[in-house]
């Protein structure tokens, strides 16, 4: 039993691996189906740009009300603006970015995958000597990543721009000393950092949603198992993936200042 328990998970660890190679592969095969992606990434901007709008506005908030009190504390206003901007591109942005490309991008592929699978247009395409990966899941990876760096550079403006409504209306800030302070912790590695957490991002959600959608067995009920399975899993490694390259950033760019 407890064979089973862990060689279940492993397995299935070792297929998104294999199953990630060959995506980065076929990234450099011809011909690149150039519609499908320009299709792939309209359609991930309509359903994610409305909700990261609104989901940007209280990430900004909450870090300026937190950590505009917190500094308060301490007597030094004048920092807060740079704290919340600081906050905000480096792990806000991203982070929320992440959710929402997982969630409603994420879950739509990995529900167009599993109907198609279920319907056997996968294995039809495969006898027509038609890759899969390449036609339809390359377009789709490379449309997540793009539409998430974009959606990391809205998150960030208008994070930011909550904050300093925030941060000037309730917490009585001086709106000049909360813009004059951007640059006094903030540097510009840390909105190269955010962007890249976004480009990782956007290029797990799409390479896990795509897996679990192929890979979908049981008809309808096996569609709905692999969408919430290709959200979950998402949502964990973004976490974990997350930690990691912050703990690398933090040692190879040091805290401006220092």
């Amino acid at each position: 039993m407890s064979t089973t328990v862990i060689a279940g998970p492993a397995r299935v660890a070792g297929n998104l691996f294999a199953f990630m190679l060959d995506v980065i592969v076929a990234l450099f095969r011809r011909p690149f189906q150039l519609k499908e992606f320009l299709l792939q990434a309209w359609f991930i901007v309509k359903v994610t740009i409305i909700p990261t709008a609104f989901v940007s506005i209280p990430f900004g908030a909450v870090i300026a009300l937190q950590v505009g009190g917190l500094i308060k504390q301490f007597g030094a206003q004048s920092f807060t603006g740079s704290a919340a901007v600081l906050a905000v591109v480096r792990e806000a942005g991203p982070i929320a970015c992440a959710l929402l490309i997982a969630g409603a991008a994420g879950s739509a592929i990995a529900a167009d995958f599993g109907a198609r699978r279920i319907r056997e247009e996968l294995d039809a395409m495969m006898v027509l000597g038609i890759d899969p990966i390449q036609r339809l899941v390359v377009p789709r990876v490379l449309a997540c990543m793009l539409v998430a760096v974009f959606l990391n550079g809205l998150v960030t403006v208008v994070g930011v721009a909550g904050g300093y409504v925030f941060n000037v209306v309730l917490q009585d800030g001086t709106p000049g000393a909360y813009l004059a302070s951007f640059t006094a912790l903030a540097q510009l590695p840390d909105m190269y950092q955010g962007m890249i957490k976004a480009l990782i991002f956007g290029f797990i959600a799409a390479i896990v949603a795509s897996y679990k959608g192929m890979n979908a067995k049981g008809g309808p009920k096996g569609v709905g198992d692999a969408v919430n399975e290709a959200v979950v899993i998402t949502f964990t490694l973004l976490f974990i993936v997350n930690f990691f390259i912050s703990a690398i950033y933090i040692q190879l760019v040091p805290p401006k200042g220092m």
